[in-house]
């Protein structure tokens, strides 16, 4: 049985009308939860002896009303990352947290415009996105509030917004995944800027449709600027870098021989390998601060609007919590943000990787990325 109450809450915060026109427009049916019955009303009449005279009785002063049962209190959030994944961890803290919890699913962009578009009416109390740059649209907007420093004090501060109002939940890293058959170790690049050279015509591939890839390069973007973004999108592209829909076939391509690499999310391999260990693949780390080396984040963050802070901040908490970051780890290979919490035995340790210095919030214009790839030829 689903214990997310979708409808109740939006009903409650849009008003009926509203909450119509929100279920219309493509959001995913939750069967409500049943309502809790409410104890029966007393209709039993105390006996009375008859009298002999018809004086009525004096009634009895009435005992203390009863203590109201307690109301739960519930939460909207709005989910950039998928339902499958989400699901688990929302009924757990249910569960643990006392709360009800609402969850609209969708794109991680579509659900920031979401919360713009809505502005103080927005019924979300939290925002979980798949990545950095959409949360960080929401923050340079005002729609954010300020976290609880014993929230953002979880997570090392390459991960959370330097202005306190979203935090990493899990990270993850690009890499150049490798062939180990076809490259020797002293011939892996040590920048993603050399893959333009002519000795690695042919030999790799990328996946410019892909939201993760458009992160990078974003990250590109805001650390080089334009100029050199689409200098470098056109050298891929020159060099006859191979083009693939999504970061698993590349990875399997470079597997199979069919390339000798790519630029793919870290956790892509470890998957593979989890199902067949013997495969000649590795992943390969840049150079430490080399923009191929971006870590991006997953992020919650509380929305402005919300009713319940206090109640959102508890989410987040848990989300950083021992056994959700350890869900991370397992179920999608995802580096743990939370301090103390260690990553998978296949990934080197978090603060052995160097990424970019920068806000990873400022990765925010994506109009902008899809405009340059448009430009470089890649759509």
């Amino acid at each position: 049985m689903r214990l997310v109450n979708r409808r109740r809450i939006l009903a409650a915060a849009l008003g009926g009308g509203s909450a119509a026109l929100f279920w219309a427009c493509g959001e995913e049916a939750v069967a409500p939860a049943p309502a809790p019955t409410p104890p029966p009303a007393s209709t039993s009449v105390p006996d009375v002896a008859p009298a002999s005279n018809p004086e009525p009785a004096v009634a009895e002063a009435p005992g203390p009303a009863p203590e109201p049962a307690p109301v739960q209190q519930s939460l909207l959030l709005y989910s950039g990352r998928n339902e499958d994944l989400v699901a688990p961890l929302i009924e757990q803290a249910q569960a643990e947290l006392g709360l009800e919890i609402g969850v609209r699913y969708g794109s991680s962009a579509g659900q920031a415009a979401a919360i713009l578009e809505e502005g103080d009416s927005s019924p979300a109390d939290l925002f979980y996105s798949q990545d950095a740059g959409s949360i960080g649209a929401l923050q340079k907007a005002g729609r954010l509030s300020d976290l609880p420093q014993t929230v953002l004090d979880l997570v090392d501060p390459r991960f959370r917004s330097r202005d306190g109002q979203w935090v990493g939940i899990s990270g993850r890293a690009r890499v150049f995944v490798y062939n180990t058959e076809l490259i020797a170790a002293d011939e892996l690049p040590q920048s993603v800027t050399e893959l333009t050279e002519s000795s690695w015509e042919g030999r790799t591939g990328w996946a410019p449709g892909n939201g993760s890839f458009q992160a990078f390069v974003s990250a590109m973007r805001e650390l080089h600027g334009d100029d050199a973004t689409i200098e470098w999108l056109r050298g891929m592209d020159a060099n006859d870098t191979r083009v693939y829909p999504k970061n698993t076939p590349i990875v399997e391509a470079t597997c199979l021989g069919e390339i000798d690499g790519g630029l793919v999310n870290h956790y892509y391999l470890l998957r593979r390998l989890a199902q067949e260990p013997d495969l000649p693949c590795a992943n390969h780390f840049f150079a430490d601060g080399d923009v191929g080396n971006l870590i991006n984040v997953s992020s919650a963050g509380i929305v402005k609007s919300s009713q319940s802070p206090g109640a959102a901040a508890a989410l987040i908490g848990f989300l950083l919590s021992a056994p959700a970051q350890s869900y991370f780890r397992d179920k999608t290979f995802e580096y743990p943000l939370a301090a103390g919490i260690e990553p998978d035995a296949a990934l080197p340790p978090l603060e052995t990787v160097q990424g970019p210095d920068f806000d990873l919030g400022d990765m925010d214009d994506l109009d902008g990325t899809l405009a340059l790839l448009e430009s470089a030829g890649l759509f």
